[in-house]
């Protein structure tokens, strides 16, 4: 009976024995699945992490940079001066392409922004920070934007302005020209007609010469002048010399004695003497001395 008791109780140890190592491998096995898992969720997690924080790093330089480009073109657009002056065409050149540069800079910092909303909902990761931070960067490039629009419409009312003068301008120096053309016309003709009125003849020799030339008159008179004080349509015009009235002030004589034929008033005029020589006559009022007649006749010996 011992050894049947002994017998029964060495079995039951042996199977308690291999309960235990059982439950053990089991409880071992779970662990390690357990652990496995937890490091895989781990390793997971990390990656997660990593993505993260890259993530959120170039998602930061963008930011600086995105804003670095509207720092700039906000500065640049208060810089540019709307204006018309010297150097116009080059003004205008200078103003176009820091447009075209602020258009491409705002461009460039639009599509970055796309790209990192993108990335961000594709990421998975929630941060609502980020979210409103690229919602304020979309509302101040579309502030620029229409800035920027303001900016070409007033220039390109400028330049619409600036044709329009341009044709004023164009039309007011046509309109200038021809009244110039018609003042110089005027003008000559003024000219002409007063150099015309202006002119006066002279003529001078013994009294036979002018007699021959008929410039006195065969009969004693002088023909167009005298009695009458009037020159006759025949009157020979090629013996005399043309003068003007306003400028002539003396013609040279050479001769010991001289007499007007035609009619002078006396006080118009004078002989001026050199060397027991009339030298030349001097018109002292030349109004005075031309008003009777545009002839003169001056008889010599």
């Amino acid at each position: 009976m011992k050894t049947e008791k002994k017998s029964v109780i060495i079995g039951i140890s042996v199977m308690m024995f291999l309960i235990v190592v059982i439950l053990s491998g089991i409880i071992i096995s779970n662990k390690s699945v357990k652990i496995e898992q937890l490091n895989a969720q781990n390793t997971d997690l990390n990656m997660t992490i990593e993505e993260r924080d890259s993530l959120v790093n170039e998602m930061v330089s963008t930011f600086d940079e995105i804003e670095q480009n509207l720092t700039f073109v906000r500065d640049k657009r208060g810089q540019l001066v709307l204006s018309r002056g010297e150097g116009d065409k080059n003004q205008k050149e200078l103003l176009v392409a820091d447009i075209k540069l602020m258009n491409e800079m705002l461009e460039e910092s639009s599509k970055k922004i796309d790209e990192l909303d993108k990335r961000l909902k594709s990421s998975g990761v929630e941060i609502n920070s980020f979210k409103n931070k690229i919602a304020q960067l979309n509302k101040n490039i579309e502030d620029q934007n229409n800035s920027i629009q303001l900016l070409q419409a007033q220039l390109e009312e400028r330049d619409y302005k600036i044709n329009e003068l341009d044709i004023q301008m164009v039309q007011l120096h046509s309109d200038i020209a021809l009244k110039t053309d018609s003042i110089v016309e005027k003008s000559q003709i003024i000219e002409a007609k007063d150099n015309e009125l202006n002119k006066v003849f002279f003529a001078s020799g013994t009294l036979k010469e002018l007699k021959e030339h008929g410039v006195v008159a065969s009969e004693g008179g002088i023909l167009g002048l005298g009695k009458s004080n009037s020159v006759p349509d025949n009157l020979n015009d090629s013996y005399f010399t043309e003068l003007d009235q306003r400028s002539v002030r003396t013609v040279p004589i050479f001769t010991k004695k001289a007499e007007f034929i035609s009619e002078h008033p006396d006080s118009s005029y004078s002989f001026i003497f050199e060397d027991d020589m009339i030298a030349y006559l001097q018109i002292e009022d030349p109004e005075e001395f031309w008003k009777i007649s545009k002839y003169a006749i001056l008889a010599v010996k």
